[in-house]
């Protein structure tokens, strides 16, 4: 199986190659990881261009050599390709997996909406290079590419349709064509380097949101690298997003095991 590994938005630390390769050459020998050289390409902030990045996730995803595109990493960009990528998609990209997280929702929710391939917020190439363990969190996304492995999943997934969405990425796609239809999913969110006040206010657009009426109900993943709050936050997270979801008539459904971390687990987009 042939994985392809594009950097839609922020270039890739070359050091993940030798980790990973090595790791999935043990634990996955039936893989093959192409890196894309845009992946190592800069210009500024993004890995290249748009022009550029975009030719190069439509170069691997329409190419039917590739059984699943594995986002190198996320941060801010891939939401300036949707115009030019969604509507150059074929027969090929849509018989593939694709897999990230955090600004990668962007890609996601588009080919969700869209019913492109099979879409998951999961484990990133990079998370190789976390301190520890980051063989473990690789091998969640691997397993659930490679092999469908249900053991990577978040736990709680099964009952209804899911999707998970970085908070601020999801305030981003409310209001555009980009974000999918979520009726009775449920609806899994986190968030990272954001100060609460901030936090509270995209929950307020999430609540608030008439293209999220029907969700089935909430549930919240990590909130970490919270930035400190001046004057200190009185209200604590576990209240704040209860009250949240009472606003939006929606239940609070839990926890989830999602977020900007090394225990990120996969979540298959719609049914599992």
């Amino acid at each position: 199986m042939k994985i392809g590994i594009v950097a839609p938005a922020n270039t890739a630390n070359p050091q993940m190659v030798a980790p990973l390769m090595a790791y999935a050459a043990l634990a996955y020998p039936e893989v093959e990881l192409v890196f894309h050289p845009q992946c190592w390409e800069s210009d500024g902030h993004f890995a290249g261009p748009d022009a550029r990045r975009a030719a190069a996730f439509l170069e691997f995803a329409n190419d039917p050599a590739f059984a699943a595109i594995w986002f190198a990493r996320g941060g801010y960009g891939s939401n300036r390709i949707l115009a030019q990528v969604m509507p150059q998609l074929n027969d090929a990209a849509r018989r593939k997996k694709y897999v990230g997280y955090s600004d990668m929702g962007f890609m996601l929710g588009a080919l969700y909406a869209r019913r492109i391939g099979r879409v998951a917020h999961g484990p990133m190439p990079t998370d190789i290079l976390r301190s520890s363990g980051g063989d473990a969190t690789v091998a969640r996304a691997l397993g659930w590419i490679a092999r469908d492995e249900r053991q990577g999943l978040e736990p709680g997934l099964g009952k209804r349709p899911a999707a998970a969405f970085n908070l601020a990425i999801l305030g981003a796609l409310i209001g555009t064509p980009w974000l999918p239809d979520l009726t009775d999913h449920e609806l899994l969110i986190e968030e990272v380097s954001e100060p609460m006040y901030n936090i509270d206010r995209l929950l307020f657009t999430m609540a608030n949101a008439t293209q999220l009426r029907g969700v089935a109900g909430v549930r919240l993943g990590a909130v970490t690298s919270v930035k400190e709050n001046t004057p200190a936050w009185n209200e604590p997270l576990a209240v704040m997003i209860q009250r949240w979801c009472r606003d939006m008539g929606v239940p609070f459904l839990g926890q989830a095991e999602v977020g900007h971390t090394q225990t990120n687990r996969v979540v298959p987009f719609g049914l599992i």
